[in-house]
């Protein structure tokens, strides 16, 4: 309850349009955007985007403030965005999402012909045919689009099929233990948290957790400092840390930990060997890979788009010539979150219906002339390690 002689001011996510309600709540101030993951089924990569609200979404904003009492919203846009900019209803989630877990659970239940199949919003069908080939790639589905031994396993997950690749992936690397903190990290967000009166503390703080592989590395970095202080909720306030996020994360490691168990996949952990569980993410994320750009920031293999190293990332300041990152977000510029550092030879060894070996006889003459430094010996098989994307679909192979 509010102290008597204060106001309640509360700052919520688009989560309090329909999902709570807050006792007291008399005035609202409605931006008119919300942050969503948006899919690009053209560029195989999802997106979170600022965008404008539908009109549903202000009448329900602007409902919240009528609950228990008479109340006001006030909006930050004009009556014309309202008529004019905005959508009636919101575009259904089916429409503007990754699709690849949805066809993974589909396939596992039989439904093969997912073309003609009755869905109640119709996703296009360039992202059907996308999240096939995103299937296809991480060997989940074969040749003919029917689910592979690999593809059922991942399928009892409830995870993004490159989580649950990369997880399953772990157990041959022996690093499961491991990959099944950083999924279950993954799984939340917002770990550390800022103060207006102490950044500079918290920053400090969170640097001491920065690992040189990289945020995956990182994060798995917390989570054991965390079990190492006997899950301590006084630990959590001392480093900054959210404890309501590590208990979340602790409980969605125990889930995939009861999955991991009743199929019999061994959890194993890799001590201090690190080069194990980059391969682990490296054979579920390969299509988000990028290389550094001489110009500026890093391009991504698929596509060629010009991205960069977020901020917050632990990486930010090392800038390593090849990564492997979680998601792209869209703000001032394109941002990868959750960076980690790879040899681009494991996109080959995890990919290889995606990646391969170029033949160095048949490099163009700007290719030769690209200066690029080998990994290994610069004077062992100088172009012997270079890489040229092979993309398949599912009777069609074009390298390029």
């Amino acid at each position: 309850p509010t102290p008597p002689g204060s106001r309640k001011v509360v700052i919520a996510t688009n989560i309090a349009e329909t999902s709570l309600t807050i006792d007291g709540i008399y005035y609202v101030v409605d931006p008119g955007f919300v942050k969503q993951k948006v899919y690009n089924s053209k560029t195989g990569m999802d997106q979170l985007i600022v965008t404008p609200i539908s009109q549903a979404q202000a009448k329900q904003r602007a409902g919240r403030a009528g609950r228990t009492g008479p109340g006001k919203c006030y909006r930050l846009y004009t009556e014309r965005a309202y008529r004019d900019e905005m959508l009636p209803t919101n575009v259904p989630e089916i429409q503007r999402t990754n699709l690849a877990s949805t066809v993974l659970s589909l396939k596992a239940m039989g439904i093969n012909d997912l073309l003609s199949f009755d869905f109640m919003d119709a996703p296009p069908m360039q992202t059907l045919i996308s999240a096939m080939e995103q299937l296809h790639a991480l060997s989940a589905l074969d040749d003919e689009g029917l689910l592979t031994r690999l593809g059922r396993r991942m399928a009892e997950f409830p995870l993004e099929p490159m989580l649950s690749k990369m997880l399953i992936m772990s157990v041959h690397l022996a690093c499961s233990d491991e990959i099944l903190t950083v999924v279950s990290m993954l799984s939340v967000q917002n770990v550390f948290y800022r103060p207006k009166d102490k950044q500079d503390l918290a920053d400090q703080k969170k640097a001491k957790f920065h690992q040189s592989e990289g945020d995956h590395i990182t994060l798995l970095a917390v989570y054991n400092s965390w079990k190492n202080n006997k899950f301590s909720s006084p630990w959590c306030y001392e480093n900054f840390v959210q404890i309501r996020t590590l208990k979340r994360a602790q409980d969605v490691r125990k889930q995939m930990l009861g999955i991991m168990d009743r199929h019999k996949l061994d959890v194993v952990s890799c001590g201090k060997n690190t080069a194990r569980v980059q391969k682990a993410i490296c054979s579920g994320f390969f299509r988000n890979a990028a290389k550094k750009d001489p110009q500026e920031g890093y391009r991504t293999l698929v596509d060629s788009q010009v991205v960069y190293i977020h901020p917050s990332s632990a990486l930010f300041n090392r800038q390593p010539d090849w990564v492997i990152y979680h998601e792209l977000v869209l703000t001032t510029k394109e941002y990868m979150r959750e960076v980690t550092a790879i040899d681009p030879k494991w996109l080959v060894e995890f990919a290889p219906k995606f990646f391969r070996f170029s033949d160095p006889t048949k490099l163009s003459k700007q290719k030769k002339q690209q200066k690029i430094e080998p990994l290994y010996n610069k004077y062992e098989d100088p172009n012997s390690w270079r890489i040229s994307r092979a993309f398949k679909k599912f009777h069609t192979k074009v390298t390029f």
